[in-house]
């Protein structure tokens, strides 16, 4: 089947999203950062409208915005010490250097700390990203979380009421202890939002430092029994039961559920399901 072609009057930077360069946020600072042009001029207003038959560079290189390839969706295992950006001013490995090779351009679906590991989602869907990365649709991120000293009910109170972090009081974090050994405590935390360092601020605004941060799902995606490094595509059923998600805030079909069975219990997400190895 021929690629659809896209309608007239289409803005700069929801073309360079559909046609996989970047999302539209990230494609917004390339226009007003001067690294875009139409019909060999620059261009730096992200409301610029392209029309058919326009010619658009990014970076010197020629962007077929109007052809439309089946998005791609993959999951990847972040490894520990590596930045979620395309491109590091430090030198360091970025989620990049794992990006399968025989993919569409590719760009990370939000980001984990440089010392977190686990699933990451990369996407070439501007606005399936956008979608998940919001907090406003709702998408849980599902962590295992190991922090130092006993975690009190009392702690998990506060945290299912919201903390409040730079300046503004956040969402509640659903939370529960799965195992405790001597000073250290590991964690279920489910988040709906992310600031950059969100976890980390969050235990050290009630009393705990962070260990270990391993984020296990996104909505209906599993990190499953993916390595660091390693990633797999995910089908269409797959983006659409992500996108269905993010679009009514609950999985498409009954997921594994649980009941609230304290301070801090969730409240219809799924369980975590964690080897016995990571909790030692």
């Amino acid at each position: 089947m021929a690629p659809a072609a896209a309608p007239a009057g289409m803005r700069i930077h929801k073309a360079m999203a559909r046609a996989g360069v970047a999302s539209r946020r990230e494609a917004e600072r390339m226009i007003e950062a001067g690294q875009v042009r139409v019909n060999g001029e620059d261009v730096r207003q992200p409301g610029r409208l392209l029309a058919p038959g326009d010619a658009l560079e990014v970076s010197g290189r020629k962007v077929a915005w109007e052809e439309r390839p089946a998005p791609e969706l993959w999951a990847l295992y972040k490894p520990k010490r590596c930045v979620c950006t395309l491109n590091d001013p430090q030198g360091r490995r970025t989620v990049k250097d794992y990006f399968p090779r025989s993919a569409q351009r590719l760009f990370p679906v939000g980001r984990l700390d440089y010392d977190a590991e686990g699933l990451l989602l990369l996407t070439s869907d501007g606005a399936l990203a956008q979608r998940v990365m919001h907090p406003s649709f709702g998408v849980p991120r599902i962590y295992l979380v190991k922090v130092r000293g006993a975690v009190l009910p009392g702690t998990l109170r506060d945290l299912a009421r919201g903390v409040e972090l730079e300046g503004r009081l956040r969402q509640p974090a659903r939370t529960r202890v799965l195992h405790k050994v001597n000073d250290k405590t590991w964690l279920e935390v489910v988040l709906k939002e992310g600031l950059q360092h969100h976890i980390k601020k969050m235990f050290q605004a009630v009393g705990h430092h962070v260990l270990k941060i391993k984020r296990y799902q996104i909505g209906p995606i599993e990190l499953g029994n993916l390595l660091p490094g390693q990633s797999r595509r995910l089908g269409q059923a797959d983006m659409e039961r992500l996108t269905h998600w993010a679009e009514t805030g609950r999985e498409g079909r009954a997921p594994r559920r649980r009941r609230s069975t304290g301070p801090g219990g969730a409240d219809d997400v799924p369980l975590l399901r964690v080897p016995a190895g990571e909790l030692a």
